[in-house]
């Protein structure tokens, strides 16, 4: 008898072999990616709740990733300002000097001014001009004798090299007491921006102990202005001014809205900052400004704005009732009018 052929599998049934296999395998890479994924998020999310115990000393803390990455950062901020004076410290010790400028005698500014001004008001400009800045030859002898830089700042005009622009460009050139800073537009919504241009700017340009930002409806008292600052020259990381808090208004229509007004919290009251008619920061805080200012937030008020970029960091807040522009008192260092 003819032997029996064995059976044949079918080319159906074999085909139907392989998706299953790849499909068995694609789960079982699936299931081992998965898996470290999770480990590796639990293996983060311990790390970083040691880390909030150990800078907080409170072992055993119930608190949320978030608000611990938000702790983290600060840290992170605080070891970036103290490496940049490090290395600030480091280069003059190696006798790096950065293209700076110092006073025509050669010695180092105590303290640069910046004066807040706008279009169209030549008139405050005149009259501060001839309180306490000065001109020409006063001037210079301000800067050289006392070493205080004082530059009225203001931006450029939205229709870029129009009348306005003209008219600060002529006052420039026979005056010579401005800082023009090109990239900023010259705009109520953009005040805040122009307070972090100035910093960032004055600090690259001027090596000063001190930069100071004055609205141009005030008046300096440069003698005791000196004074005071030179009793903070031991204090690296200082910020100067009338401290204050107050209401973040919510409502479209008043003056002093403030956007993110959500932001602050349900009382919604401001942190502590320094009044916006004159307040002064020191060079470490002004570099600080420079390296950041592409991811520095910026609010509607550049008083707000200044005092929330030092939060979190090591910086000491010095409330001087002396930089309280309101009035003039005896002793005072600016008076509002």
């Amino acid at each position: 008898m003819p032997s029996k052929a064995p059976p044949r599998v079918s080319g159906k049934v074999f085909r139907s072999r392989i998706p299953t296999l790849l499909v068995s395998m694609f789960a079982s890479f699936a299931s081992i990616y998965v898996a470290g994924r999770l480990w590796q998020d639990s293996e983060n999310r311990v790390y970083l709740i040691k880390e909030l115990d150990r800078i907080t000393g409170k072992g055993g803390s119930v608190i949320s990733v978030d608000d611990t990455l938000k702790i983290i950062a600060c840290r992170e901020q605080h070891k970036k300002l103290s490496a940049v004076e490090m290395e600030l410290a480091a280069a003059k010790q190696e006798g790096f000097s950065l293209k700076r400028s110092t006073l025509g005698n050669g010695t180092r500014p105590l303290v640069v001014i910046g004066i807040f001004t706008k279009f169209g008001r030549k008139n405050n400009r005149d009259a501060i001009r001839k309180a306490w800045m000065g001109t020409g030859s006063a001037l210079k002898n301000m800067e050289n004798q006392k070493g205080v830089i004082a530059r009225f700042v203001i931006g450029r005009s939205a229709n870029r090299g129009d009348s306005l622009d003209i008219a600060i460009d002529n006052e420039n050139r026979q005056i010579k007491d401005f800082l023009i800073l090109d990239t900023h537009l010259e705009a109520p919504e953009e005040f805040s921006k122009k307070a972090k241009l100035f910093f960032a700017h004055v600090a690259d340009k001027w090596d000063a102990e001190f930069y100071a930002k004055v609205n141009d409806d005030v008046y300096v008292n440069i003698d005791v202005l000196g004074a005071t600052l030179a009793t903070h020259l031991d204090k690296p990381r200082v910020y100067i001014g009338c401290m204050k808090s107050g209401e973040v208004f919510s409502e479209l229509s008043h003056k002093w809205y403030e956007p993110e007004w959500w932001k602050f919290g349900d009382k919604k009251s401001y942190f502590r900052h320094a009044s916006a008619e004159m307040y002064v920061i020191s060079q470490a805080l002004a570099k600080f400004v420079s390296i950041n200012k592409d991811i520095l937030r910026t609010y509607a008020h550049d008083d707000v704005s200044v005092g929330s970029w030092f939060i979190g960091l090591d910086v000491k807040h010095l409330n001087d009732a002396k930089f309280c522009c309101s009035s003039w008192t005896g002793g005072a260092i600016c008076a509002g009018v």
